[in-house]
């Protein structure tokens, strides 16, 4: 079944994937009116995550964020597509980078680093940076149940030189990378909601007090990788720049949690400012509580 799905969709990702941006942005357009006006995908989640994280703003100021970023998500996702077949001259065209020789200087120190990023601007098309390092690049994720769907994700990493590695296989791989004197560069989506019983930390996240990932930090500490925070902020439609900024360049000398804390802090400065841009369909706030005294 799982094959007979890939084999019946796949045809039409790779169809659309050839489209020049004019068109792919139309097929966005349409999708929009779909998604947001006739079926209302997710409206509820999105409309309740707007008033938990944004309960001083009008009714009125929250429907305008979330139809802007209803836009925005179709974007995203034909992004996601044009992935599979777009060349790297173009994405570097459309993904810039500030201060990709911050990247370089750590490199220069002979440091791995560990890359906190958030579900916000384009995430998916950061991996275009290794076309600009030397640092082997792992990007850490979550297996798709469609293993076909899941060998192409994967692919398409592939081919700019990012190996997707799983939660399981995150500690085995950086240690033998370690062991070989291997650079590394590791990206971790670290605004995701861990669930309870697992969580090590609970911190407020946009006023909210939930259970935070300290999966990244912990791993900087055990294999004194350097920390850093990438900045995704999308210019105009299908570009978007980066910037770079050192978290921790020996993470062993912050407290614990500390450095998962300046990441919320700086991921919460993104939303305030742009919050149309941020993923506000998948349910951050899900196991909040209240902070006790």
């Amino acid at each position: 079944m799982q094959r007979l799905a890939f084999h019946i969709v796949y045809p039409l990702l790779k169809l659309i994937s050839i489209l020049p941006f004019k068109l792919l942005y139309l097929l966005s357009d349409i999708v929009f009116v779909l998604m947001y006006t006739i079926f209302g995908y997710r409206k509820k989640v999105v409309r309740a995550n707007l008033k938990l994280a944004f309960p001083e703003k009008t009714t009125k100021e929250r429907n305008k964020i979330m139809r802007a970023f209803y836009r925005h998500l179709c974007d995203l996702i034909f992004e996601a597509i044009k992935s599979i077949h777009i060349s790297e001259e173009k994405l570097k065209k459309r993904f810039k980078f500030e201060n990709i020789e911050m990247i370089r200087d750590i490199e220069n120190q002979n440091k791995s680093i560990v890359l906190m990023l958030s579900h916000y601007g384009n995430w998916e098309w950061i991996f275009i940076m290794q076309s600009f390092i030397k640092s082997r690049g792992y990007g850490v994720y979550k297996r798709l149940r469609n293993k076909h769907f899941d060998k192409l994700v994967r692919d398409i990493r592939a081919k700019f030189n990012t190996d997707l590695i799983t939660t399981k296989e995150t500690i085995e791989i950086l240690t033998k990378s370690k062991l070989n004197n291997e650079l590394s560069i590791s990206g971790f989506i670290s605004d995701q909601s861990p669930k309870p019983q697992k969580a090590y930390h609970w911190n407020e996240f946009m006023g909210v007090y939930v259970p935070v990932h300290t999966g990244a930090e912990l791993l900087a500490k055990k294999f004194d990788s350097t920390v850093v925070f990438a900045a995704i902020d999308k210019v105009k439609r299908g570009h978007y720049v980066c910037r770079f900024e050192t978290l921790a360049s020996d993470p062993s000398e912050f407290d614990d949690y500390e450095i998962t804390d300046q990441f919320l802090k700086l991921t919460e400065d993104q939303i305030k400012k742009k919050p149309e841009y941020y993923l506000w369909t998948h349910k951050r706030w899900k196991h909040r509580k209240k902070r006790e005294i």
